[in-house]
């Protein structure tokens, strides 16, 4: 019998495990969105609702808690200042998995990872980011010329 088995090891390491959970949670902190498989997503969500639920109340004392498992300031903050707040409201259940189908090579459930109000981006949003880069490009001769 296996009662009170705490996690799933993934066999992995301790080391190679944390280091990929703290990554993984980055990355759906960062883009709001992973694609991975069904066991790694289970273990990654609990790491990550935990930290959604310090980063509900910003205080020095969660912050830090939060800092020594993500490692990346712009992220850090972000999760504080926007992914915290949108979440206030709620009492748990921050993430969503959907289920994709099976790998290719070796059959594993794939699954995407998600934040629960995950907005899609729309082609407006994909037709302002094209327009703000070719702006950006556009600026920067002018900007060296001006040095000059």
């Amino acid at each position: 019998m296996n009662h009170k088995i705490g996690f799933n090891p993934l066999s992995r390491t301790t080391a190679h495990r944390r280091a990929m959970t703290r990554n993984m949670v980055t990355s759906l902190f960062r883009y709001e969105r992973v694609t991975t498989t069904k066991s790694k997503a289970l273990e990654v969500r609990r790491a990550a609702e935990k930290l959604i639920t310090r980063a509900k109340v910003d205080s020095v004392h969660n912050r830090r808690i939060a800092a020594k498992f993500i490692a990346d300031e712009k992220i850090l903050n972000k999760l504080f200042t926007e992914i915290g707040p949108r979440m206030k409201d709620r009492n748990g259940g921050y993430t969503r998995v959907l289920k994709m189908g099976f790998r290719q090579g070796d059959a594993a459930d794939v699954v995407i990872l998600e934040l629960v109000d995950y907005k899609l981006p729309t082609a407006e949003d994909t037709n302002a980011k094209a327009e703000k880069k070719s702006s950006k490009k556009a600026e920067a001769p002018k900007a060296e010329a001006a040095k000059e």
